[in-house]
């Protein structure tokens, strides 16, 4: 690179960003050891002590950057750009070009957007600009500023600057999937603040795919936020954000297209540094792990939280053709399968044919025999074509009570009529 002061132009190139609190540092020595003067010169001469009390600290100080430094991903990068005629003639044809480099890329940056073509320098004269850029890739970033100018001999002349910095990873982002019983995903998305300092969550927002749609699940019954107004992570703290994602009416009736349907979506994260520098993080999509149903699936659409001992519970069950082939299904309820069963009554009813991809409801009665949670399992549907029987274990619960229960004492709703969904 030709030094610039050799040239006719001066450029200089300064990163905007906010200070940085720093404390002082108050080192001291008894008044008999051999150090003691040059510590207290040291401490005079500073300009975070307070004359006459050199020796407390006056609390927390905002420092100004000594270099580029480095950027967290998804923050804006800033910086000004001067060129000067440190001459005493006019300089002509003077242009400012600006690229980052990455790794991977390189992005021209626009400057002197304003300004139409080739510009004239008079002597003490600066041409100037900020330019503005959201970094999105991590590693290594290198500002390429470069000036071109024509020589009063009429020769075309250029130099460059090289300005490097890193971009680190300001967030860490864990999700888990877990696939309900029901057509329902739940996505829990773990967020840990892995910055040199606090930030502030302004936003955190599942953006979902057009297959699915999004219910965030941050709030009370009360409708305020399970989390305080503004959520403050300290350095290595993380918080989790649940989400409950459904299948849209068109994918959901169709058992090809729900097996096909992984892309769940991207999460949107906004956050705020101590000193309000704002950063977003966009992740990837995320993808569930495909569905496997085999050849008939059985879901519950109606049932019941809770029913008194004694008397009958009924739900509704809704089964599917799955596989390439038609079936005539028989269906059988069966109570005496297992030991201790907490209900009774036996059922069998045929279904008759069904096609691939088609579904079919019917409903089911047992009257259980004692208090508390109840799982009702051991249900078979037989393919009479085939002779292949198909069993389905604790696919419905329900909480029964004796007759002084009231629906006051406790909700149980989501409980039981969903079983603990198991991690993909």
């Amino acid at each position: 690179m030709t030094d610039p002061t050799e040239h006719l132009l001066a450029l200089k190139v300064m990163r905007l960003t906010r200070p940085t609190l720093v404390n002082s540092q108050i080192v001291t020595a008894e008044a008999k050891d051999l150090p003691q003067n040059t510590f207290d010169k040291i401490l005079e001469g500073s300009a975070t002590t307070v004359q006459g009390s050199e020796t407390l600290a006056a609390g927390q100080f905002m420092l100004l950057p000594q270099s580029f430094g480095s950027i967290y991903l998804g923050e804006t990068f800033s910086s000004y750009v001067c060129v000067h005629n440190c001459r005493t003639h006019p300089v002509t044809n003077v242009t400012v070009k600006a690229d980052l480099q990455s790794n991977n890329t390189r992005i021209n940056l626009p400057i002197h957007v304003d300004k139409q073509g080739p510009m004239t320098l008079s002597p003490d004269e600066t041409l100037d600009d900020v330019i503005h850029h959201e970094v999105k890739e991590i590693g290594t970033h290198i500002l390429v500023c470069e000036v071109s100018y024509l020589t009063p001999a009429g020769l075309e002349t250029s130099f460059r600057k090289f300005f490097k910095f890193e971009v680190v990873k300001p967030l860490d982002v864990m999700t888990k999937f877990y696939n309900a019983e029901t057509d329902e995903v739940y996505l829990e998305a773990q967020i840990q603040n892995i910055t040199m300092g606090p930030i502030c969550l302004e936003k955190v927002e599942l953006e979902s795919s057009e297959q699915y749609t999004v219910v965030p699940l941050n709030t009370l019954p009360s409708g305020e936020s399970v989390f305080t107004q503004r959520t403050m992570l300290q350095t290595q703290n993380s918080c989790q954000y649940l989400y409950c994602i459904k299948p849209i009416p068109e994918i959901l009736n169709d058992p090809k297209a729900l097996k096909a349907a992984n892309n769940i979506g991207k999460l949107d994260i906004v956050w705020r540094s101590n000193l309000g520098e704002r950063g977003r993080l966009q992740t990837s999509q995320l993808q569930r792990s495909p569905i496997e149903y085999g050849d008939l699936r059985l879901a519950v659409i109606e049932a019941e939280s809770t029913c008194k001992i004694g008397q009958a519970f009924d739900f509704k069950c809704r089964v599917t053709n799955t596989s390439e082939r038609s079936m005539d299904l028989v269906m059988n309820l069966n109570t005496k399968a297992k030991i201790g069963c907490g209900y009774t009554g036996q059922t069998e009813i045929s279904l008759g044919a069904l096609e691939p991809g088609k579904s079919q409801e019917f409903s089911l009665t047992v009257c259980p025999v004692r208090l508390g949670l109840i799982t009702v399992s051991n249900l078979q549907l037989t393919d009479v074509f085939m002779k292949r029987k198909y069993e389905f274990d604790d696919f419905v619960q329900v909480f029964v009570v004796d007759e002084d229960y009231k629906e006051d004492n406790f909700h149980l709703d989501k409980y039981v009529r969903y079983s603990i969904p198991q991690p993909v």
